[in-house]
């Protein structure tokens, strides 16, 4: 039975040791990527078996990691204590490893690869990486070699389709399972079911050249005819993990008011869709030290004393200017946390650090702090 989704984690740590998949997901450009690379090396260094995912096509968590290159095959990345492998996904090999499964044959498979209307469906339309994201993490998750799935996600609209996909791929099969789609609408419908809806199937169809058109898409549809049982089992399923009670989202932020909206936001939508909220993070906090208080008589002498005085009314100034953004950037962080669901979800706060992310001994660093 799952535990009642208001079960605090007092930790993110507790979320490391205890969840089978952790999501991390937030605006663009507020460390997602550095995030979901120090939970799953801490993780890893905990005993955990762990494997980071990411689903955006940038660089970033090989080269935090250490490795030349990523991959759709999960690779063990070296000088880590413990057992950890990153990835970065594949979205055109996971749909024809998705085709290869549900196809009654190999014949079957082949044709509808061989599609030239399949072929740029599969390559480059947006929304299918979303939904190819949630079947590679189910595949990952239901091969029982990790005790942990860290998924790093991009900026918050694709991870919304990312959360949306599964479900609506069902509505749609469910439909056309029980006679209320017909033949010739199916792959219009599927492109809608997995979130395509901005492109238009005409535009789709006019970049297949040399073609009779009608005749591909026929053909297309065609070849799924016999497979939407195994396309919805598979929708349902990938549904269900992604709202099990050990499925933990992280939502990240950083003290920008935008990043800090959006987030609370992201947030709010988790909790909608009964969604477990594992923990809110709050990247690259300022900090500063407390100081004796200076009266502003003081101040005003040491502006005009020798150099050395000058200097030092420098300093106390420059302390000024940070001690007042760290009051400011708390008011935010403070709102943030008043408008986000009170669901028992870890709360943490990162300081801007000094530290190069882009190394094993730089996560570490992050990692104590989130962790810690």
């Amino acid at each position: 039975m799952n535990r009642h989704r208001g079960a605090p984690s007092s930790s993110l740590a507790e979320v490391a040791d205890t969840a089978k998949i952790v999501v991390c997901c937030g605006p663009g450009g507020v460390g997602k990527t550095s995030v979901a690379a120090a939970l799953a090396l801490g993780a890893a260094e905990r005993g955990r078996r762990t494997c980071v995912l990411t689903i955006d096509p940038a660089r970033r968590l090989a080269t935090a990691l250490g490795l030349d290159e990523l991959d759709n095959t999960p690779r063990p990345v070296p000088g880590v204590d413990g057992d950890l492998d990153a990835m970065m996904l594949d979205m055109r090999r996971t749909f024809d490893d998705v085709v290869r499964r549900n196809a009654p044959s190999p014949d079957q498979a082949d044709r509808i690869m061989g599609n030239p209307v399949y072929d740029r469906l599969a390559s480059s339309l947006g929304g299918t990486q979303e939904y190819m994201a949630t079947e590679k993490l189910h595949e990952l998750h239901t091969s029982g070699k990790w005790d942990l799935l860290v998924v790093d996600t991009p900026p918050t609209r694709s991870a919304l389709d990312f959360l949306d996909a599964p479900r609506r791929l069902t509505e749609l099969l469910d439909a056309r399972l029980g006679g209320l789609a017909r033949p010739a609408a199916m792959l219009g419908g599927f492109l809608r079911g997995v979130g395509l809806s901005t492109a238009p199937i005409g535009d789709l169809i006019g970049r297949v050249t040399g073609t009779d058109l009608l005749r591909e898409v026929s053909r297309l549809v065609g070849s799924f005819e016999g497979m939407l049982g195994g396309f919805k089992e598979r929708a349902d399923k990938v549904q269900q993990l992604l709202r099990d009670d050990r499925t933990m989202f992280t939502v990240i932020a950083t003290p920008d008011e935008a990043a800090l909206f959006e987030s609370a936001f992201l947030a709010g939508r988790l909790a909608g869709d009964r969604l477990r909220l594992g923990g809110l993070v709050v990247n690259r906090v300022h900090t500063a030290a407390t100081v004796p208080a200076v009266p502003d008589a003081v101040r005003q002498w040491l502006r005009g004393g020798d150099p050395d005085e000058r200097v030092l009314a420098g300093l106390l100034d420059s302390h000024a200017s940070l001690a007042a953004l760290v009051t400011a950037e708390q008011r935010r962080i403070t709102a943030l946390l008043g408008a986000a669901p009170a669901t028992g979800a870890a709360r943490v706060q990162v300081p801007l650090l000094s530290t190069d992310l882009n190394d094993l001994p730089g996560l570490r660093t992050l990692g104590a702090h989130l962790l810690g």
